[in-house]
């Protein structure tokens, strides 16, 4: 897949996309209806397929001091479109200049001068161009000016309602990992690099991959069973997010006990499928009382992912695909 930054190094063979447009944070079930239109149209007219996002998320631009729970960062969100089969992703640097950027000029200058669009796919909810003016029936309409067409994608449903990445947020603050999950078409992970910790789950039997909590991340506090990648090969584990009431009830920690790993992931980064809600964090009075929780917290964690190896819903990987994700 290729991937462009500005649309003024887009390559003559990728010109006359159809290009699904969106800030797709989660690449839902309701984003992946936008992002399989535009491969529909696309082959049925013999086009390139191609995706456009934004980053940062303008939600970022606009709240800078706000931190915002991202469901997906830029890497993983551009393995997303890869798995979906796209020829090309547009990530647009969101800055000063394409905020004010009026809707006409977004479609003249980006969409038609840059990528030479043949068709431009869209949810009903989407808005571009300065103060938002842009919606899609004004993409309409500047694509019968322009000579492109244009397709807005209905809203998509499921058993929970309609998919939306507010909801799988609220699903992911809950502890309700599987309800996020029904909304997304895979399980949602959180990736990082491991670092150095204060070893305390060595001291206790149970020592931990820890990887810095991400800015914005609201996911329930507590235990989870969890499976992990790392060096390319999948295990089940128990992961901790929490403040360690027991020890010092400070910063927020990510930390992930691997069973049937030995060996140092320092300086790795490994990745997190977050697969169901054990128990909520808690104080303990002893470290005794501690290392029997841990232990039948692994005990039934390890039964959640022994069931899920047998049946799981979404497939051996992301989207479905294989296990490194495509």
């Amino acid at each position: 897949m290729h991937i462009l930054h500005n649309t003024q190094d887009c390559p003559d063979e990728l010109k006359g996309v159809a290009l699904a447009i969106g800030n797709f944070d989660g690449v839902h079930l309701g984003h992946q209806a936008v992002i399989r239109a535009s491969l529909a149209e696309a082959k049925r007219s013999g086009a390139p397929s191609a995706v456009m996002t934004f980053e940062p998320h303008p939600r970022a631009f606009f709240q800078p001091g706000k931190p915002m729970f991202r469901l997906t960062p830029p890497e993983l969100k551009l393995k997303l479109f890869e798995a979906l089969g796209l020829d090309m992703t547009v990530a647009l640097p969101f800055d000063a200049a394409l905020a004010a950027r009026p809707a006409e000029s977004f479609v003249s200058e980006i969409l038609v001068r840059g990528l030479g669009v043949s068709h431009v796919i869209t949810g009903s909810d989407f808005h571009f161009g300065k103060g938002r003016d842009g919606n899609p029936d004004v993409m309409r309409t500047l694509g019968e000016a322009h000579g492109f067409g244009a397709t807005i994608v209905t809203p998509q449903s499921g058993e929970g309602g309609v998919y939306s990445s507010t909801q799988i947020r609220n699903f992911l603050r809950e502890g309700n990992p599987r309800g996020a999950a029904d909304s997304l078409g895979y399980w949602w992970r959180v990736n990082g690099e491991v670092i150095g910790g204060d070893k305390r789950g060595h001291g206790l039997g149970y020592p931990t991959a820890n990887i810095a909590v991400p800015e914005g991340f609201e996911l329930k506090h507590g235990i989870y069973a969890v499976r992990v990648r790392a060096g390319g090969v999948r295990y089940h584990a128990a992961a901790y997010l929490g403040t360690r009431p027991s020890f010092d009830d400070g910063e927020s920690v990510l930390e992930t006990f691997l069973f049937d790993f030995e060996g140092d992931l320092y300086g790795q980064v490994i990745e997190l499928e977050i697969i169901e809600f054990l128990r909520g964090d808690e104080r303990f009075d002893s470290p005794e009382a501690l290392i029997g929780q841990i232990k039948a917290d692994c005990e039934r964690a390890e039964q959640c992912l022994t069931r899920l190896d047998e049946n799981d819903p979404f497939g051996n990987g992301l989207l479905g695909g294989g296990p490194d994700g495509c």
